[in-house]
């Protein structure tokens, strides 16, 4: 870097100095008369107006004293207005403070300028031999900049990388590079190229050991000037070995993490480094530093999601996704019901997913061709269910302005499932019951009976036997409708279910709102796999939404999630936990067997009081809560 050759003599202006050729940022001044005049802009803040003190100084009409910077923050330029009363104008349109690019038109007052980031014939009284290091230090930031557009318009790590490499051989001047990323700790050369942008098949055993272990022990760029006269170096093996005559080398750091190293070398006795050569490659590694995390937390996560797509191969039922006993065994069960036409009863908390293992069920049956039409019988007001199930003819009601099917008809060679059936009005389960034997409906308002050929799905998170013994719910109904019952369990009874289903939420839930949420920290795991989720499923998926759309980290953390202030299960006595188990081994035993009491009791070799005790008690667990839709 700083390498320049002077003018050749004798033919410039009076006020022309020293000259060079070099590629850097430059504003040209357009005068009314006489040659163009170029000022070099090798700051980061460049000052202009008329006054002598300023970096650029311009004596033309309608230009004040102090009346613009041009502002560099390491990627883009900006001019800046100091003096408003002045004019000011980027391509023709005023403005106060705007980015500047190559080619564009400026005018400070009556002064014309043309910005430019490269390739002028800079010249002028400003301009001297002292400024050469500083600028060109500035001319590596313009590349990055060039840089940083290249690199974000790749996808690959690969493609980013050799990218990476080539810019650095080309503001460096080197004539050989490598980019070195630490796996598991160790060094491991990934891209080895020469200045022709030809692959090197260099490895780590012909790099400096010392060099490299200076650097990675002080996570600080190092330089040796001229290595083949250097008393700690000469005897390097990449010294050696590559014929280097001077070597750079500096850490790839982001958030205090040593991700790898930038190694670079040249053979060439007259184009050894220095400090401004160093001062480049620190600043490119700085910001490369950033975008090659990026890649590789994004390399992570690709991979992170092809192993959690093989995992998810033997955890998947369609489109449930657990491994837990419990599920597995309601797997085995859906397999073996699913093909058949045999009323199945779906129990479960709130949350469960109760639906879409009737979705299951339906689509592995002989009738998936056909509809999968939904009831939901606690948010139809009673007296329009029966119209909702049977339809209606015209004029049956006030408001009945045409014929309508019901859901019986709309189902028709299809499945019909009834969620929440433990809402149903009583006098409404007589009808449903007429249905479901006979198969034939009549419209409200008609007498022409309709044969339908259904299969009948129903779902609830109430006790429905308690719900008899009530007198809310007709027996001959529930067994009708209970031939086959599935228990989906809650969340907290499904171990480590909870955290995969998390994992696999996230992603869908980020891809469908185009979130950089990628993951959850650890702790988040933590605080999911502690949690009680009373609200289950439907809860955890809510609270992944919300965290996916308000989180600003690329992780998720338990804050995001709400998890910080709750608190895991207590610890329970040994007695209050073998009554827990006593309680659901009943009520276990006592679904297999199809909610027969006499016979539950005999399989148990207890009392037939004992399971009314036990069924008594759930009966007053089960208080209405609200728990989070």
């Amino acid at each position: 870097m700083g390498r320049h050759r002077p003018a050749g003599a004798g033919g410039f202006e009076d006020d022309l100095q020293v000259a060079y050729t070099t590629h850097m940022p430059s504003l040209k001044w357009i005068a009314s008369e006489g040659r163009p005049r170029v000022f070099p802009v090798f700051k980061q803040i460049t000052s202009i107006g008329s006054a002598a003190t300023n970096d650029i100084t311009i004596s033309s009409e309608g230009i004040t004293e102090f009346q613009a910077q041009i502002v560099f923050d390491g990627r883009e330029f900006n001019l800046v207005e100091m003096d408003s009363s002045g004019k000011l104008l980027i391509n023709g349109k005023k403005k106060r403070r705007g980015k500047i690019y190559h080619n564009d038109k400026l005018r400070l007052g009556s002064a014309n300028l043309v910005f430019s980031i490269y390739d002028e014939f800079v010249s002028g009284p400003n301009f001297d031999e002292e400024t050469l290091p500083m600028q060109a230090e500035l001319a590596g930031m313009v590349k990055l900049s060039d840089f940083n557009q290249r690199l974000m318009q790749l996808d690959s790590l690969p493609e980013q990388l050799r990218t990476l490499l080539d810019a650095v051989i080309e503001v460096t001047d080197a004539q050989k590079g490598f980019v070195i990323l630490l796996r598991d700790g160790e060094p491991e050369v990934t891209i080895a190229r020469n200045v022709d942008g030809q692959e090197l098949n260099a490895g780590i055993s012909e790099l400096s050991d010392s060099i490299l272990k200076r650097v990675v022990e002080a996570r600080r760029p190092i330089i040796v000037s001229d290595a083949m006269h250097d008393a700690q170096f000469r005897t390097a093996e990449s010294v050696i070995n590559l014929q280097l005559s001077s070597v750079m080398c500096a850490p790839l750091i982001a958030r205090g993490q040593l991700l790898g190293l930038i190694y670079v070398g040249n053979d060439d006795v007259i184009s050894l480094f220095d400090d401004s050569s160093l001062n480049v490659l620190t600043i490119f590694a700085g910001q490369a530093s950033l975008i090659l995390q990026n890649a590789l937390l994004l390399d992570e996560v690709s991979t992170d999601r092809e192993r959690m797509a093989r995992a998810l191969a033997d955890k998947r039922f369609g489109e449930i996704i657990g491994s837990c006993k419990s599920l597995t065994d309601m797997f085995r069960k859906i397999g073996k019901v699913a093909t058949t036409d045999i009323s199945v009863l779906i129990t479960g908390e709130t949350g469960t997913g109760k639906e879409l293992i009737a979705r299951e069920l339906h689509r592995n049956s002989r009738r998936k061709q056909g509809p999968f039409i939904v009831v939901n019988c606690g948010a139809i007001p009673e007296n329009l269910m029966e119209s909702e199930l049977f339809g209606h003819v015209r004029g049956a009601f006030t408001g009945a302005v045409a014929t309508r099917k019901g859901k019986f008809q709309l189902a028709h060679e299809g499945t019909l499932f009834l969620d929440e059936i433990g809402e149903m009005p009583l006098g409404l389960q007589v009808k449903l019951l007429r249905a479901l034997q006979e198969r034939v409906v009549i419209k409200i308002g008609d007498t022409k009976p309709e044969r339908v050929d259904i299969r009948v799905l129903a779902a609830t998170n109430r006790n429905l036997e308690q719900e008899i013994d009530s007198g809310n719910f007709r027996e001959d109904l529930f067994y009708r409708l209970n031939v086959v019952n599935l228990h989906v369990p809650p969340l907290r009874e499904r171990g480590d279910d909870v955290a995969v289903l998390a994992k696999f939420l996230l992603k869908k839930y980020a891809d469908e709102y185009g979130s950089t949420v990628r993951g959850f920290t650890p702790n988040a795991i933590i605080a999911i796999r502690k949690y009680e989720w009373p609200g289950n499923v439907r809860q955890l998926e809510n609270r992944l939404k919300k965290a996916i759309v308000l989180c600003e980290k690329s992780l998720v953390g338990p804050e995001d999630l709400d998890l910080l202030g709750e608190t895991s299960k207590p610890i329970e006595s040994l007695s209050t936990a073998r009554e827990e188990f006593t309680r659901r081994y009943i009520l276990e035993v006592l679904e297999q067997n199809g909610g027969n009491r006499t016979k539950t009791a005999r399989d148990l070799d207890v009392d037939p009081r004992t399971i009314f005790r036990y069924l008594e008690r759930e009966t007053n667990a089960r208080s209405p809560k609200t728990v989070e839709e």
